[in-house]
């Protein structure tokens, strides 16, 4: 592994070995985006991406032959940068919508989410079930499936912020009653990251599958990410990662 100074807050740069067509020629290198503040998928720990998807879109283009460069970004920014052409790949834990499809292609689906509803543990007398939080004041991620199933609970009564944790602390702050964010997210902040401050509410709202996005324009990419994709679960790498990172 080798760094560069970045042009967003990180970038990564993974050499994938021995798979291209002439020892000689270097392999293609793809731009990658991510918006690194979104553990146990990706995050930034001790200066470098880590996390579950991180080490996955490595192991797919190593078996394509690929190299694969790590840019940290806004998550609303990914779209218009994968349309832009500034990216080629976003790997950052993306639900796959109708309305996003639309806009991107995406791979075959790599994770089952859903998103959940976190309180404060000292309000978890007042608010036990999803239900009990509807209109009133919610954090959500901008961008994302939370933050429009946020707006459907509560109206105008929403906050948005650039990041999870981000949300996490103004709930903390009290600055909202309730989170809404992916499940695997949610636990992992209050499993390590976050505090005995904060629980999650049972149930969760809905279910959603996850996928690798690619430009529209860029269907032989689309074709490599599937086909890594598929070679990173026959080759048993998908289920040693998603054991490291998710504990199953």
């Amino acid at each position: 592994m080798k760094f560069k100074a970045p042009l967003t807050l990180v970038t990564l740069a993974v050499t994938a070995v021995g798979l291209s067509a002439s020892a000689f020629a270097a392999p293609k290198v793809y731009q990658v985006g991510s918006n690194m503040a979104f553990a146990p998928f990706e995050f930034v720990e001790n200066g470098k991406p880590a996390g579950f998807d991180m080490e996955l879109i490595v192991a797919i283009m190593k078996t394509q032959g690929a190299e694969v460069e790590l840019n940290n970004l806004p998550f609303d920014g990914l779209i218009p940068a994968l349309q832009a052409g500034t990216i080629d790949i976003a790997m950052s834990g993306m639900t796959i919508t109708e309305e996003r499809k639309k806009r991107i292609s995406f791979s075959d689906p790599y994770y089952d989410n859903g998103l959940v509803v976190m309180v404060r543990a000292a309000d978890s007398g007042k608010y036990k079930q999803i239900d009990d939080v509807k209109g009133q004041m919610l954090c959500a991620q901008i961008g994302t499936t939370g933050a429009i199933t946020a707006q459907k609970m509560s109206g105008k009564n929403v906050k948005l912020f650039n990041n999870g944790p981000e949300a996490f602390m103004e709930l903390n702050n009290k600055g909202c009653e309730a989170v809404v964010h992916d499940k695997p997210v949610v636990n992992y902040f209050v499993a390590k990251r976050g505090s005995k401050d904060m629980v999650v509410l049972p149930g969760q709202l809905n279910s959603e599958q996850t996928g690798i996005a690619v430009s529209k324009k860029n269907p032989e990419l689309l074709k490599m990410v599937n086909d890594g994709l598929k070679a990173v679960k026959e080759n048993g790498e998908y289920d040693r990662l998603y054991k490291k990172w998710f504990g199953q």
